[in-house]
């Protein structure tokens, strides 16, 4: 069974994607990080670098978003050179193609691509594209046959795995929400200012139900009247078949609790994962990699060392694929299996990591499995890294590890409230100084939410002896 939870509050939305009660991915937005990734802008170049091949644009945020050759569509009949395509001061229409990381600005990009649910339009690409997903080869040229028919020819489209089965009146419907949308997008183009917004992505509960909620999802379940409101009217004006599907939920207990996740989301601060055989994995981030160790643990097995090799790596095959996933760690990724004498063995595990990545929604590319059972991978990124969200330098190690961000602590604070029932008219919170402070300034509005909801005074009592992950509330 595969479901969507989503968990709503003013200072955080939490969208989780589950299959069989274990949590498959998880997204997170926050109102002070807000991602990027799918905007469009008017952008002003303001530096063009020969010798990068790219170019910085003012986006209209704070910071300068970076543009490389590479990511653009120039004419073919022009020298792809950047010097000669774009000069300081031009503005141009660039899209977000990942987000921003540390000190570095958003990547851009031209090519624009405007998603649906079951296609994506493709402005300045002429091609038809059909999911690799999509298997059956009649399948595959009926969609493409369609979209051929119904396409204007200036135009490039993508058919997206949910369409597998659909009918040419949907898709049709659905081509001509997007072509719109563009047409709207390229009059704020000639209209607006520079630097400025042209389009924003949709919510990220729109952007579950578009992305998340395929055929072999059973339901999505949201925890927020408002945003249930909004699905609605989305799914009722695109579509109406899945009104079925979504349900509100009502329950008592915090949503993320009812269904197991957020003690799954405690586990994602480890980086000792335990295998259900006794191995385990360990996973470690480094500045130029994600380096994952495979270890039997306290499995020994029954028959020889390596049958008990194979039986734990393809178990950690699996398992590295969903915290990989769920994690959304990206770039290189270096995984270390057990030793395999086996040419056959290690070929076994090699097909069954791939497999295990084979639903991801980021492109991953995967090398073969060296004799000393090291595999070689890449992941792309568009998403933040879930520990860049959650976690922030450790203080207290001066660099040399992570903690709790004080705002992922302040918000487990408000979780633990919300589940707790309370017989006085006030509730005094202890914690760190610094969480202290960051409630008070930064969490205002949030804390005045509670309380209206629970109808109790809040009171923040900062203790210095408390570390900055640990909180007491009466």
């Amino acid at each position: 069974m595969k479901e969507v939870v989503i968990n709503c509050r003013p200072y955080e939305k939490r969208v989780a994607l589950l299959e069989d009660g274990k949590l498959c991915e998880l997204y997170l937005e926050r109102k002070d990080s807000e991602e990027l990734v799918g905007n469009i802008y008017k952008g002003k170049v303001v530096k063009v670098l020969p010798g990068m091949q790219a170019a910085f644009l003012d986006i209209g945020i704070n910071r300068t978003g970076f543009l490389s050759i590479q990511d653009m569509n120039p004419d073919p009949e022009i020298p792809a050179h950047i010097e000669e395509i774009l000069s300081e001061g031009d503005q141009i229409m660039v899209q977000v193609a990942k987000d921003s990381v540390g000190n570095k600005g958003p990547r851009l990009k031209t090519n624009i691509t405007l998603p649906g649910r079951r296609l994506v339009l493709l402005p300045f690409t002429k091609g038809i594209g059909v999911s690799k997903k999509i298997k059956e080869r009649k399948e595959r040229e009926r969609l493409r046959n369609i979209v051929e028919k119904i396409r204007p020819e200036e135009f490039g489209f993508i058919v997206r795995t949910v369409s597998e089965g659909e009918t040419e009146e949907k898709l049709k419907r659905e081509m001509e929400f997007l072509l719109r949308l563009w047409d709207e997008i390229k009059k704020k183009m000639e209209t607006y200012p520079c630097p400025s917004l042209l389009y924003k992505e949709v919510s990220l509960s729109l952007k579950a139900v578009r992305d998340l909620l395929t055929k072999d999802v059973d339901f999505l379940v949201i925890d927020s009247k408002e945003e249930y409101s909004e699905i609605m009217r989305f799914i009722d004006s695109l579509y109406p078949g899945l009104r079925d599907s979504i349900r509100l939920y009502s329950g008592k207990e915090p949503i993320f609790d009812y269904y197991g996740i957020e003690d799954q989301i405690k586990d994602l601060f480890e980086k000792k994962i335990q295998l259900k055989s006794g191995g385990y994995i360990v996973i470690e981030k480094t500045e130029a990699l994600t380096a994952i160790d495979v270890n039997t643990g306290s499995y020994v097995g029954e028959k020889d060392l390596e049958q008990t090799a194979l039986k734990t790596n393809l178990e950690a095959a699996e398992e590295i694929a969903r915290q990989v996933k769920v994690r959304n760690i990206s770039g290189l990724i270096v995984i270390d299996f057990i030793d395999m004498k086996d040419k056959e063995n290690r070929e076994k595990v090699f097909l069954a990591l791939k497999e295990a990545f084979s639903k991801d929604r980021a492109k991953t590319n995967i090398l073969h499995m060296s004799e000393l059972g090291i595999v070689e991978m890449t992941r792309e990124r568009g998403r933040t890294d879930l520990n860049e969200v959650l976690l922030e330098e450790c203080p207290y190690c001066k660099g040399k590890g992570s903690v709790k961000s004080k705002q992922t602590v302040c918000y487990e604070i408000f979780r633990e409230i919300e589940r707790r029932s309370f017989s006085k008219n006030q509730i005094t919170v202890s914690v760190n100084p610094e969480v202290a402070f960051f409630m008070r300034e930064r969490e205002k509005e949030s804390i005045d939410y509670l309380e209206k909801k629970l109808n109790k005074k809040i009171s923040i009592l900062p203790k210095e002896e408390f570390h900055i992950e640990k909180f007491e509330i009466s």
